[in-house]
């Protein structure tokens, strides 16, 4: 299997030239196909091996994102017999998706490295949620590759048309395909997005059909699957790890178990905010105040637009919602973040007196 046929482009050969130069002992590329429970398989161009962080890349890991995950690009010191490699380097990533540690404030979770396309998968049954939607399109934003929609279970969904369009307004120029992998419907424009090297993800909670997707593009039934439950169809947890396939057409795609929680996680809050939700930020650009929360101040453009009807309540709260959350998660690895919050709270202070007192100076 060639280093090509895994993703690997020349973005990579520099990084690898530079780190090959600064060891001592030689070191092979790899790409991490396999995690479980700790345990990583990285295959190269000759073999795929067993592996675990050498004592050096635990030392200089500022923190548990710093260390490999699933699609990372790494370099490897073979072991001599059976036993595991030792991964020595983590080659700079080109995206990394990530999320609140579920149960944390203060902890991320790599979720997948170095992908080019997120598949936010929602089923279109009695789970099917746009709020959810929003939330996981400015997750797929923050990692810095390309959102993809797929609403499945369309064999199931009379209104699966209106539905596309209903995800079509809350997300502007992003793709939403209307998928059945029973039926084998939406399977080929989804393929279509994973040429050759391109790596995607799924992404989404239990029992949406993530891993009956991945079995359909792969045209096998690799990864076990179970139905949902019928009483409030939810799915069970049945994928336990995650896996990087190579396609026939020759892309890639990494599966994974559901996720519940999708808590917010990163440093480019406003870039992701931006994009997942451009109606909300357009409309805030007309508002009287700079710093507007969007909530009772005078002249907000954005409540207008609720109250005219051109803007739902649900996805203006929503957009509040993951303003406050992303912005609070800034500000647990960003001093810079703490600081600049310190000041928006002292100025909106500041200006809250100053319309009391204007208020009453008129009264």
């Amino acid at each position: 299997m060639s280093l090509e046929s895994l993703g690997w482009g020349p973005d990579f050969d520099l990084a690898l030239s530079t780190s090959q130069s600064a060891s001592n002992t030689p070191l092979v590329p790899g790409r991490v196909v396999r995690q479980h429970r700790g345990l990583l398989t990285v295959q190269t161009a000759d073999r795929a091996f067993l592996a675990r962080a050498a004592g050096r890349l635990l030392h200089q890991a500022e923190s548990a994102e710093s260390l490999p995950t699933i699609g990372d690009w790494v370099l490897l010191q073979p072991p001599s017999g059976d036993g595991e490699a030792l991964m020595q380097v983590v080659l700079p990533r080109r995206s990394v998706l990530k999320r609140r540690e579920a149960g944390s404030e203060h902890d991320g979770q790599l979720i997948a490295a170095n992908v080019d396309v997120v598949f936010l998968v929602a089923g279109l049954d009695a789970n099917f949620n746009p709020r959810r939607i929003e939330r996981a399109l400015t997750l797929a934003w923050n990692s810095g590759a390309t959102p993809v929609v797929i609403l499945s279970k369309a064999d199931l969904a009379p209104d699966a048309a209106a539905r596309v369009l209903e995800v079509q307004a809350l997300a502007p120029g992003v793709d939403v395909l209307a998928v059945s992998a029973k039926a084998g419907l939406g399977i080929e424009e989804v393929r279509a997005r994973l040429p050759a090297a391109r790596t995607g993800v799924l992404l989404g909670s239990s029992g949406v059909g993530k891993s009956t997707l991945a079995n359909k593009l792969l045209d096998a039934a690799r990864l076990v699957t179970q139905p949902v439950r019928e009483d409030d169809d939810r799915g069970r947890h049945t994928t336990t790890h995650r896996e990087l396939f190579v396609l026939d057409q020759g892309g890639l795609i990494i599966d994974g178990p559901g996720m519940r929680e999708l808590g917010l996680w990163g440093e480019d809050e406003k870039v992701s905010l931006a994009q997942a939700f451009a109606d909300v930020f357009t409309l805030a650009e007309g508002c009287r105040f700079n710093d507007c929360g969007h909530g009772n101040e005078p002249g907000c453009a954005v409540t207008a637009a609720v109250k005219a009807g051109t803007l739902p309540e649900e996805r203006r709260a929503n957009f509040e919602k993951l303003q406050r959350e992303q912005a609070f998660a800034a500000r647990q690895t960003d001093p810079a973040a703490q600081r600049e919050h310190k000041r928006v709270q002292r100025n909106q202070s500041r200006q809250g007196a100053q319309r009391a007192h204007t208020k009453r100076r008129g009264d």
